[in-house]
């Protein structure tokens, strides 16, 4: 999941519609000038039933767990499946990158991939929801109009489409039903 402006309220919401039961890992890339990935995390899990962490390197990945990617750090998915973090460039003038996570994590899990691209003033996930439907992953957008900034929803879907456009609240029930 990804998400910048707005995007704090946008996870809580879908985050807390998440099932206790969920199989899959939830991997979390919020831009944030924010310097305290501990407190996002804490926020995060205040309002979920599933852990939410900060990710470590080489951290396994499991499902049921939610994994936030720390400010000032890109995550990425490598075999194992692992979490690993980098301080590479900048992608899309940000660190951490949702294009950089999707485009990783569906090298990783190609159709099994789910990515969902939320509120946001840019076009960071764009390119890496091309990659992962590209690998017949499957896409989620949040449906603009409801978007608190929509430039990250409406870019995902000018550059890769999406087989789900849904408002806000729809998304967990929807990863509920698909990763149950």
């Amino acid at each position: 999941m990804a998400a910048s402006s707005g995007g704090i309220d946008a996870l809580r919401i879908v985050l807390g519609a998440l099932d206790a039961r969920l199989r899959a890992p939830v991997l979390i890339v919020q831009h944030t000038a924010s310097e305290n990935g501990h407190a996002l995390c804490e926020l995060f899990a205040a309002a979920s039933v599933i852990p939410v962490i900060e990710a470590e390197p080489r951290q396994p990945i499991v499902g049921g767990c939610a994994y936030l990617a720390p400010p000032g750090y890109h995550l990425l998915v490598e075999a194992g499946p692992r979490a690993a973090l980098s301080v590479d460039d900048k992608v899309c003038h940000v660190r951490p990158s949702a294009d950089v996570l999707f485009e990783s994590a569906a090298d990783v899990w190609r159709s099994a991939l789910i990515g969902v691209v939320l509120t946001g003033a840019n076009d960071d996930g764009a390119a890496g929801m091309l990659a992962i439907r590209s690998r017949k992953g499957l896409g989620i957008v949040q449906l603009p109009d409801e978007a608190e900034m929509r430039e990250m929803p409406e870019a995902a879907l000018r550059l890769a489409g999406a087989d789900h456009v849904l408002r806000l609240a729809a998304i967990g029930p929807l990863l509920n039903q698909l990763c149950g």
